[in-house]
């Protein structure tokens, strides 16, 4: 049995829990032990825009924020569960890392 710690991070957070569900469900089916999905921190990059073109006139500011959440499981598996695993359809919006310990 090997351990393996999986990292998800994306912009949509319908994306992500759907790809949470998925390992959940293969870990369910193969009977694997798991830890997660645990939420990690969000990150916030906040962009402040002036909203007049030219930067004369008034000094009104539009702020743009985009959010990147955060999951991660760790899981027990042998090298079949694995490859299940890895095998699951992920869009393009999230990123996985798998690391092997």
């Amino acid at each position: 049995m090997q351990q393996a710690r999986i990292r998800l991070s994306s912009t949509q957070l319908p994306a992500l829990k759907a790809v949470c569900e998925q390992i959940e469900s293969v870990c369910k089916n193969q009977g694997i032990r798991k830890l997660g999905p645990i939420p990690l921190p969000t990150k916030k990059l906040r962009v402040p825009v002036m909203k007049a073109p030219s930067g004369q006139g008034t000094s009104t500011w539009a702020k743009f924020e985009m959010r990147i959440h955060k999951r991660l499981f760790e899981i027990t598996a042998n090298e079949r569960s694995m490859h299940l695993i890895m095998k699951i359809q992920i869009p393009e919006s999230v990123l996985v890392e798998i690391e092997l310990m």
